[in-house]
């Protein structure tokens, strides 16, 4: 069984999809989905819970399924009955809880991070700094703090998650690599409040984080 993070919309959710469920239960994904199409949800509660998906069957075949979040699968699951179906629900709602925790986590390290990224701006249009890069301090500064970390740059990161460049690149990091970030930002903002200038910085945070690479 396995409870992950999705988007629903803009907000990303605890999810799991029709595919685990008929696995995890025991049976045939398209009794799934029948009971999800049979369950009379109304509209809005169908929107808000579930959402289409497809996937490759065995013989290559584009097929369809569904995710549901948390709300839509207890729903799904209030017929499932037995002892063993009972351990099921169970252990899925464990896993739920789990990842929730870790959202939540997620969730906090992105709202500490704005005020970071306000300090780094600030400090740069103190400094002059973005006037003499012309306007790119910020993204000069964030390029370099993620080629420190992750070995790659804004685009090449976006390039690896699918992100396009409207959507936030930092909601595919973990909360470690949020704080990794962050710490870095913090950093930075006060060496440029002393006077540092860009080449001299990113020498300093590439010699001092040589070993601290993550895994993005």
């Amino acid at each position: 069984m396995l409870v992950e993070v999705r988007k629903f919309g803009k907000e990303e959710r605890t999810a799991v999809t029709s595919l685990d469920v008929a696995l995890t239960f025991g049976k045939a994904h398209d009794k799934v989905m029948r009971d999800i199409h049979n369950l009379g949800c109304s509209p809005e509660f169908n929107a808000a819970n579930f959402g289409g998906i497809t996937y490759t069957d065995s013989r290559g075949r584009l097929q369809r399924a569904c995710v549901m979040t948390r709300d839509g699968f207890t729903l799904l699951v209030m017929g499932y009955t037995g002892e063993l179906a009972m351990k099921f629900k169970e252990a899925y709602i464990r896993q739920f809880n789990a990842m929730e925790a870790a959202l939540l986590g997620k969730v906090i390290e992105r709202q500490k991070g704005i005020a970071v990224r306000q300090a780094l701006t600030k400090a740069n249009q103190q400094s002059a700094e973005n006037e003499r890069m012309h306007g790119h301090a910020y993204s000069l500064y964030t390029n370099c703090i993620y080629r420190t970390l992750f070995g790659m740059d804004a685009n090449q990161l976006r390039e690896k998650f699918g992100v396009g460049k409207t959507e936030s690149l930092r909601d595919c990091f973990s909360p470690e690599e949020l704080r990794a970030v962050q710490s870095m930002e913090y950093l930075v903002s006060g060496l440029v409040e002393c006077g540092w200038e860009y080449e001299r910085i990113k020498a300093f945070i590439v010699e001092n984080n040589a070993k601290r690479q993550l895994s993005a």
